[in-house]
């Protein structure tokens, strides 16, 4: 039995861990009253009995919670930013390499990856290191994605019916092109520089699209459609949760909704000779939060990493 404790349980993110685990018959879940969540020994006690914790907290108290950890067999999964890109941390995502896989495996601390990180991550760190496109590569992402991802607050804001009329369209957002992602998408890539991000939240409540376009003129490689198809095909050719869409399943509308209410993620290939579009189709709270979460904490404790997730 995996005695498991989520620190946050009350946002988002912890609630949708707490939904794929409580049904499970191999897990034992820690839990704190309302009057004793935010109580520091009471956290300080759950955090060292745990087998294993998600910290679901803003960076601040991530970083506090994981100081708290003093018993050498705990493990910790941290959904938040703190920790991404911490080299004493592994980044938790084990399709990038039967390396990584092996790494999130044997560590005690991981970071879980996040959201738009995640699709951009599944496109451009195969690119990179497939030697297709250099680390200098000029990079753009444009990511569409469910107000979900903005927590209690944002939900909370869209489901007012009293709301301003600017959220029943896509906003724009993180302008100034300074996004928290950018950290972990430039390491996990072996990028030199970072990509131009365009995040935009929309009037649905999950899913994510994250699209990337290349110029094919600007590749080390001289790739068409069918071969760039091919390639990522075969590089998540084994990964149970990661698929790429065939020729014959290329829609002619994508929607970025299209996976909600799973935790897999599907890469679709698709333009010209001259323009290849790229996109990664996932559930923001699935693959891209939660659903992560879980399978990486299955393979940390050598389960099958599908286990509560299909």
């Amino acid at each position: 039995m995996i005695k498991v404790f989520i620190d946050g349980k009350e946002g988002t993110t912890g609630l949708q861990i707490y939904d794929r685990l409580s049904a499970r018959d191999d897990i034992s879940l820690i839990t704190l009253s309302d009057e004793k969540r935010k109580d520091i020994d009471a956290r300080r006690e759950c955090l060292n009995s745990a087998d294993v914790s998600f910290l679901c907290l803003p960076d601040k108290a991530a970083i506090e919670a994981a100081g708290l950890v003093t018993n050498p067999n705990a493990k910790i999964i941290d959904a938040s930013t703190a920790h991404r890109t911490n080299p004493d941390w592994v980044y938790g995502f084990p399709e990038l390499s039967k390396e990584r896989r092996a790494q999130i495996a044997s560590c005690k601390r991981l970071a879980n990856p996040g959201c738009h990180a995640t699709g951009f991550i599944s496109i451009v760190a195969p690119l990179v290191k497939g030697g297709i496109a250099p680390a200098d590569y000029p990079f753009a992402a444009h990511s569409l994605t469910g107000y979900s991802g903005g927590g209690k607050k944002t939900i909370a804001q869209y489901n007012d019916e009293n709301r301003d009329i600017e959220l029943s369209s896509p906003r724009e957002y993180a302008l100034g092109l300074s996004h928290k992602h950018l950290p972990e998408m430039v390491r996990e890539c072996g990028l030199s520089q970072a990509p131009l991000f365009n995040p935009i939240i929309c009037d649905f409540y999950s899913g994510m699209c994250v699209t990337v376009p290349l110029f094919t003129n600007l590749l080390n490689k001289k790739m068409t459609v069918e071969s760039l198809r091919s390639y990522f095909a075969e590089y998540y050719a084994e990964q149970k949760l990661v698929k790429v869409a065939t020729e014959e399943e290329v829609p002619s509308f994508l929607a970025s909704n299209a996976l909600t209410g799973t935790n897999g993620l599907k890469i679709y290939v698709s333009g010209n000779d001259e323009r290849i579009f790229i996109a990664s189709v996932f559930d923001n709270l699935g693959k891209g939060a939660s659903g992560a979460a879980v399978q990486n904490m299955n393979i940390m404790f050598g389960l099958d990493e599908c286990t509560s997730l299909l």
